[in-house]
């Protein structure tokens, strides 16, 4: 909604956005509403509307919590290909050992001390 109402996208804005939505697989999902879409959607529009700003840092905190295994290794394969295709750090922030393997560098934090 915010991008449609943003009058002074550019045609490199537009062609941006609908790399972004295929990269994420949401070109079906873009005429739903949010109740509409399942929650491994959901988390990936808002990976998109992050994205489209073109961050340096993305900032996630459990961003597979609510989601099924499947729904989830979606997603963390989305944040990986967003960190390698536009070069994006992405800091997460997770207790899973599963969607920890995704990254590229660990740290580990264990009662309040790094190990």
């Amino acid at each position: 909604l915010p991008v449609r109402m943003d009058r002074r996208l550019t045609a490199t804005d537009k062609a941006y956005l609908q790399e972004i939505v295929e990269v994420a697989g949401l070109k079906t999902a873009l005429k739903k509403r949010p109740d509409q879409l399942s929650g491994g959607e959901q988390q990936r529009a808002a990976l998109l509307r992050a994205v489209f700003i073109r961050p340096k840092i993305i900032f996630a905190d459990e961003p597979t919590g609510n989601l099924d295994s499947k729904a989830g290794a979606t997603v963390m394969q989305l944040m990986k290909e967003i960190n390698e295709r536009y070069n994006t750090t992405v800091i997460m922030v997770t207790h899973s050992e599963t969607q920890a393997a995704y990254a590229g560098r660990r740290i580990h934090i264990s009662d309040g001390k790094i190990d």
